[in-house]
């Protein structure tokens, strides 16, 4: 694999779930590692360590900047906003209805 293939950009299908993250991962730090050894020298554990780490920051940044792991994002920020909410509206419920709040908007 070719330096330029090892340094190609996370697919969305990639970076949205664990296995497929680790997946895509393992093959590309091992086509880096094995491109860095070209049957030569020995590969150190810091130089497997490094591509490792180096690969890492590219997963997480590519899962910054997916528009789709924000949408999953999004609804996972919905859901437990407004499970707290929903509890704060139980705790408080008798109180805010002396103040006139109702269940339903008219």
């Amino acid at each position: 694999m070719s330096e330029e293939e090892v340094g190609r950009p996370y697919r969305w299908e990639e970076v949205l779930s664990f296995d497929r993250l680790r997946r895509a991962m393992m093959g590309r730090v091992l086509d880096k590692v094995e491109s860095l050894w070209q049957g030569n020298e020995p590969i150190s554990p810091q130089q497997i360590s490094e591509a490792i780490t180096d690969e890492w920051e590219k997963v997480k940044e590519a899962v910054r900047s997916s528009s789709t792991a924000r949408d999953a994002f999004r609804k996972f920020l919905e859901r437990t906003v407004s499970e707290e909410i929903d509890k704060l509206i139980q705790r408080d419920k008798t109180e805010l209805e002396s103040f006139g709040v109702v269940e339903r908007s008219l």
